[in-house]
């Protein structure tokens, strides 16, 4: 899969992308909130303007809106560093990134263009790594690799750092829980060095600046496996965080295969549950191409490209009353339920359903959950 077609290549204006970075980085807004505040608005210009009102109308009286001067800073952060903001539906977005639940609007993107390879594999495991487990990942990636993948890992110590290391001749992409310019580990960086100059690609969602945290690799986690058309697990452990690469791979309709290891390892524990759960066995790379035969895409791909309109397109206003509003507020409470069920119970306008779970999320009162489901924080 090469992308969009040329006529739906979204191609933002300067100020058209400066008006999405202080979008993003505004409060509250993620990426999903992101592409309903497009949706209702028109354009992120728009968007910006109604961000204080729909958040007080949720319940929050002072909301922070990213400021010009910063966004301007940052997208000079990136200039500086050689490192650009990629925006879904531009060229050089990855191609397969686009169809997963809640894409980023904008990627941090430095080095080559590997991340927009269509046929690209991730490798995942240990950081605790055995040799043997080291061995196994350079060797698929180099497998994988000489038969036009590009391979995609979390830069982690183990088994990301030898799948990268292997790819480094045939293609390899970098997924960054922190800033572009935040390397973890931070004794990766002749590694780094390695992959962007043989054309390799490090990507990130996160601010310019930004210091990882421990919830921040699950996110990054799901670009890892929503990058690719398949996950390959070697040495997980039972809690392991390449499990998680492994759930979103499940959610996204990627294949997933798992390296057999010895029952005595506990780091091979992940992995054989993955088997015993119907993920692929696969002792080469030779499996995994098999597996992959002839697949150019995920499957049941969703379109997520966003595509901002022309200056004079509106969309007709949506203002919902204060008893749908009451409604739904009644409706939530701490336990996810399914956002079509909500809006089956209330029996609202679509769009007004949307518009009130927009100033709710804004006033931070709501979360979102895996499978369309969503709660109110008490």
């Amino acid at each position: 899969m090469s992308g969009p077609s040329p006529d739906k290549t979204l191609r933002l204006s300067e100020a058209q992308r400066l008006a999405w970075l202080r979008l993003i980085r505004s409060e509250n807004v993620g990426p999903s909130t992101f592409r309903d505040l497009l949706n209702h608005t028109g354009s992120a210009k728009e968007a910006l303007q109604l961000l204080p009102e729909l958040s007080r109308r949720g319940g929050k009286k002072t909301y922070r809106v990213c400021s010009h001067n910063d966004a301007v800073a940052e997208l000079e952060a990136h200039e500086k560093v050689g490192a650009r903001l990629v925006a879904l539906g531009e060229a050089g977005y990855p191609p397969h990134l686009r169809h997963i639940d809640g894409p980023p609007p904008l990627l941090s993107m430095k080095g080559g263009q590997a991340a927009g390879h269509p046929k690209m594999v991730a490798i995942v495991g240990a950081r605790n790594a055995s040799l043997s487990g080291r061995k196994l990942a350079a060797t698929f990636a180099r497998d994988l690799g000489a038969e036009d993948y590009v391979i995609a890992s979390g830069l982690a110590r183990g088994i990301d750092a030898a799948a990268h290391d292997a790819a480094l001749t045939t293609g390899t992409v970098a997924v960054f829980a922190g800033g572009i310019d935040i390397l973890y580990p931070p004794d990766h960086d002749r590694l780094l060095a390695a992959i962007l100059n043989s054309g390799g690609t490090a990507i990130s969602e996160m601010p310019f600046g930004w210091k990882p945290r421990g919830r921040d690799f699950p996110r990054r986690n799901r670009l890892i496996s929503g990058l690719s058309l398949g996950v390959v697990v070697i040495e997980a452990a039972k809690a392991s965080g390449s499990l998680h690469t492994a759930r979103f791979a499940l959610e996204q309709n990627r294949d997933i295969f798992a390296v057999p290891g010895s029952p005595l390892d506990p780091r091979s524990e992940g992995a054989n549950n993955l088997i015993r759960q119907g993920a692929t066995l696969a002792t080469s790379a030779q499996d995994v191409l098999e597996g992959l035969a002839g697949r150019i895409e995920p499957a049941l791909p969703f379109d997520r490209d966003l595509m901002e309109p022309d200056d004079d397109t509106r969309f007709g206003p949506v203002e919902p009353d204060d008893k749908l509003r009451a409604d739904i507020i009644s409706a939530l409470g701490p336990t996810p339920i399914d956002l079509d069920e909500l809006i089956r119970f209330v029996g609202g306008n679509f769009r007004a359903v949307h518009v009130i779970l927009l100033e709710l999320e804004l006033a931070g009162r709501l979360e979102r959950h895996r499978g369309n489901k969503i709660s109110l924080l008490m």
